[in-house]
């Protein structure tokens, strides 16, 4: 008896190893597309998954696979749109998002928040050649932030292009102030920060610096000033200098330029999806500093990736699959990062891009059909690669405008196939006989994220750029009617 006991219990041992692995085999989680590295920003992104169209687009597409080099071949199914947004409730007297906003005599509410969400735009002073002041709609936006003003080695501010800016600017303001929309300088930017940290590192810089910017605020009859500083604390363009007390210099700076402009001066500052970088080199757990000096900051959610021939969303809604290496850089994080560490809600501007970026790729494997005839798309500076607005997709026919009833939409055409990154819930357009993919935002894209900026009680949304739009204006209509504005 004990040895048929023993040879039942060898039996049945050796069929449980037997089957362990097959047992195994099946429990194993299927692998995400994104599962691949993704670089850091600015540097080559991991290749865009390409999912099947969104519900309420033409499904008789064959759903997309990507196969990037030395890669297996994945698809992402629409499931993963689903998932509930994480935001983190940053509660409170002065921050309760799920609060009522209601108006007092001043325009505010109870939280000293403005009643209603405004939108902001950026109009770059590169533009006006093709795109005067005279061709904004000035009552579709609140505020106008004029770029770019660069402080030199100094510290005095001088301009993009010095022989337009000046006369461009007063052209500006005055167009605008007959709308009744105000308007901000915006110093810095990308190409304009070489010198943030050297002219904010001791009192004196720092006091010249805010003279010069005080200067040019009475003179332009502004009525704010916008800091683009990319970034202090560490590099943005690989000449910028950097120091670890940027960013308590640039408090303290910010607190001596509120000091000497007007009490009706607005202050605001473009910054990262993550908070201010601390002495240690990390994102900061308490920027509540900044909140009593600035009106608000714009979140600078885009540009996240760029051109590549394995191409990633521009400016991500949220990292849905769960597995981004940048999991910070997508507008429900940014949100949540920066509430977490001290700035209310309604202190927060969501940025969103006017542009998308044209990449050529050869990488892919496709199982669908493209015509013979495609479009190349050419931007700006005419190239196949890089930087596009979403005017000039519509010009060059890679995107069709139509109207039905009171409805604009926008189709893929030229021979490219619209397709929707459910990880990232942006749109992207792919042709394979251009060997060219553009990732962008469309009605779709934005109109989800300004409808989450009001949600969640954020000042509002800033546009960059204004005169990447549609001469319809398309985008902000879009924008202003998921805010619930006229």
């Amino acid at each position: 008896m004990l040895s048929l006991r023993l040879t039942e219990i060898i039996c049945c041992a050796g069929l449980l190893i037997y089957l362990l692995p097959v047992f195994f085999c099946l429990r194993e989680p299927s692998r995400n597309p994104l599962d691949q590295l993704r670089q850091n920003k600015r540097d080559v992104p991991i290749s865009l998954p390409l999912p099947p169209p969104a519900a309420n687009f033409n499904t008789s597409v064959p759903t997309l696979s990507l196969t990037p080099s030395q890669e297996p071949s994945f698809v992402l199914f629409p499931g993963q749109a689903q998932d509930p947004i994480a935001i983190i409730p940053i509660l409170g007297p002065s921050n309760d998002f799920n609060s009522s906003r209601t108006p007092t005599s001043d325009g505010t509410d109870r939280n000293g928040c403005p009643s209603r969400a405004l939108v902001m735009g950026y109009y770059p002073d590169w533009v006006s050649f093709t795109f005067p002041p005279e061709k904004i709609d000035f009552k579709r936006f609140d505020w106008i932030d004029f770029a770019f003003a660069v402080p030199n080695t100094k510290f005095a501010l001088q301009w993009d292009e010095p022989q337009t800016a000046p006369k461009l600017l007063k052209r500006l303001v005055s167009l605008a102030h007959a709308a009744n929309t105000k308007v901000k300088l915006s110093i810095g930017g990308w190409t304009g920060s070489k010198h943030f940290s050297p002219a904010v590192s001791t009192d004196q810089s720092r006091r010249t610096l805010v003279n010069n910017i005080a200067s040019f605020y009475k003179t332009y009859n502004l009525d704010g000033i916008d800091l683009d500083w990319e970034y202090p604390g560490h590099k943005g363009a690989h000449e910028n200098t950097v120091n670890s007390n940027d960013s308590a210099n640039f408090l303290s700076f910010l607190k001596l330029l509120r000091s000497v402009l007007p009490a009706t001066a607005r202050l605001s500052a473009a910054v990262e999806t993550v908070p201010f970088t601390n002495s240690k080199g990390n994102p900061s757990m308490d920027v509540s500093g900044f909140a009593q000096v600035l009106d608000w900051v714009v979140l600078m959610n885009y540009d996240v990736w760029g051109s590549s021939s394995k191409p990633g969303p521009n400016a991500p809604f949220r990292d849905a699959c769960g597995n981004s290496t940048q999991p910070g850089a997508n507008a429900v994080a940014a949100y949540n990062s920066w509430t977490s560490a001290g700035f209310p809600p309604c202190k927060l501007v969501l940025g969103l891009p006017s542009y998308g970026y044209i990449s050529s790729s050869t990488t892919q494997r496709l199982r669908t059909r493209a015509d013979s005839n495609a479009v190349k798309v050419i931007n700006d500076d005419g190239d196949s690669e890089g930087q596009i607005q979403f005017r000039e997709l519509v010009a060059q026919g890679a995107l069709v405008r139509s109207i039905s009833g009171d409805t604009v939409s926008f189709t893929a055409g030229g021979g490219f196939e619209r397709r929707w990154d459910s990880c990232s819930d942006t749109p992207f357009l792919r042709s394979t006989a251009s060997r060219q993919v553009i990732t962008y935002d469309d009605l779709e894209s934005l109109s989800m994220k300004a409808a989450f900026a009001k949600r969640v009680g954020m000042l509002g949304i800033n546009f960059f750029d204004i005169h990447g739009d549609t001469d319809q204006w398309d985008l902000i209509t879009t924008i202003r009617k998921s805010m619930a504005l006229p």
